[in-house]
């Protein structure tokens, strides 16, 4: 008897050619609010130590939910709807949502496991037709509306390992009771390219570019 099948996702760069948190900042700036010299400078700088490896996920979630966690829910969700209709639906190609769909064609589910925050990601994740996102989740309020905080183990790095065991274990699964697939552009993701029985290395930056030929892992050039 086959193992059931786990398609793991990756987002940014991944499923998508641009990076859904940048270009969010990016469009955050555009509606005025939060100011565009200094916003971009650290914008850019939280990037520059992602692609680095050296980023501190917890400083950059709370710099990353200032501006729509201080608009509050209903400005916020309106805002990411104009986000989604003019940022990320042109950066959804078929090639990326075949992709997806030919894992769920096949039986797997579906997780986007990404480092962006669940505000961020969560129409992106249904835009998909993930079956579960597991992202960077933010603790809430009295209101029930978002803080800048982290909640739990946030999917970066390492934490894309536990987060996925964790969903994993809530299921009474091990690692071994499935077949599993990761795909990412990130050397940031190498830790859970290493557990997953298939790593692929989609649209692989250098470092990950290197480790893959390295290893014979097989390389997807989704956007080419």
């Amino acid at each position: 008897m086959s193992l059931p099948k786990l398609a793991l996702f990756d987002l940014d760069h991944t499923l998508i050619p641009i990076d859904s948190d940048y270009s969010w900042g990016q469009f955050t700036v555009s509606l005025g609010w939060t100011d565009p010299v200094e916003f971009t400078r650290l914008n850019d700088q939280f990037y520059a130590q992602y692609k680095a490896g050296t980023l501190d996920i917890y400083e950059y979630a709370r710099f990353a939910s200032a501006a729509f966690v201080a608009q509050g829910e209903a400005a916020a969700r309106q805002a990411h709807a104009r986000y989604m209709a003019e940022i990320i639906t042109p950066a959804l190609r078929p090639q990326a949502l075949d992709l997806v769909r030919s894992h769920k064609a096949q039986g797997a589910t579906v997780l986007l496991v990404t480092a962006t925050n669940e505000f961020v990601t969560g129409p992106i994740a249904q835009a998909f037709g993930a079956d579960e996102l597991l992202a960077v989740d933010l603790q809430r309020d009295a209101s029930g509306w978002f803080t800048q905080e982290v909640r739990g183990v946030p999917t970066f790095r390492e934490g894309k390992v536990a987060r996925v065991q964790a969903w994993l274990q809530a299921r009474n699964l091990r690692w071994e009771d499935v077949h599993s697939t990761f795909y990412s552009d990130s050397i940031n993701d190498l830790p859970l390219l290493e557990k997953a029985n298939v790593p692929v290395a989609t649209n692989p930056d250098e470092p990950l570019r290197a480790i893959a030929l390295a290893r014979g892992w097989r390389i997807l050039e989704l956007f080419a």
